[in-house]
């Protein structure tokens, strides 16, 4: 981990568009922290688009429709609530140069949101930046039990209807892993991403009104298809 605290001023989106595409990505240490480290884990986190995993459980609640999917719809907020306190964790990576840097990516187009909204109130989420055919998903949220769960499988059903061919998790977590998340070595990973980098993707081309069966239809296969919004 190489701290960057001395050029930190020069980092622009340009640059950090160009650290995703060779496989970095910046931390804080904390919010109150100015510094920012890039990371290149040894072992990356991945969720293979072709194999996610839905539980029963979470495709029941998915297609009993609990939430309002809104995509790219709030940024600040989708990053206020990444960086709030929650059980088990007081603090936050996600300083005021982390906010700035990805709000001007959501401003170019780079940087997207999957959020739940649930009586007019956001209660879960995600976000993540967009290069070629692949996703760096960044942070979520939830509030809400299952809020965060079910953004995420709109998010699987988004990428796989777009043409990614890459779901970069960065880290595997317990959560993640039961989704399908597997860590593959920082060389596979170069492979992979210099493979989707060649991609034209499209995040928005999934319709945004796309109803509960047809994205649980899109994660559970692998082939690009229609998507109703009955």
């Amino acid at each position: 981990m190489t701290s960057v605290k001395d050029i930190m001023v020069e980092i622009t989106p340009q640059v950090l568009l160009k650290a995703y595409a060779c496989g970095i990505f910046p931390m804080a240490e904390s919010a109150d922290d100015s510094a920012l480290y890039w990371i290149e884990p040894e072992r990356r986190g991945i969720l293979p688009l072709d194999r996610i995993h839905v539980s029963k459980r979470l495709a029941r609640t998915v297609r009993q429709a609990p939430f309002e999917i809104r995509v790219d719809s709030d940024f600040d907020a989708v990053i206020d609530g990444c960086a709030a306190p929650r059980v088990g964790r007081q603090s936050t990576w996600i300083n005021s140069r982390i906010r700035s840097l990805y709000g001007e990516l959501f401003e170019m187009g780079h940087c997207h949101t999957v959020e739940a909204w649930r009586d007019g109130r956001l209660v879960g989420g995600l976000y993540g930046v967009h290069l070629g055919g692949a996703f760096f998903g960044e942070s979520m949220f939830s509030q809400v039990r299952d809020a965060s769960k079910v953004a995420l499988v709109y998010l699987a059903a988004r990428l796989k209807y777009g043409g990614f061919s890459l779901l970069d998790t960065q880290f595997v977590t317990d959560h993640l892993m039961r989704f399908g998340a597997v860590e593959v070595a920082r060389e596979t990973f170069q492979r992979l991403l210099e493979e989707a980098l060649l991609d034209r993707a499209e995040f928005s081309a999934l319709s945004a009104d796309c109803s509960p069966a047809s994205a649980l239809q899109l994660v559970s296969q692998t082939s690009k298809t229609g998507c109703s919004t009955a």
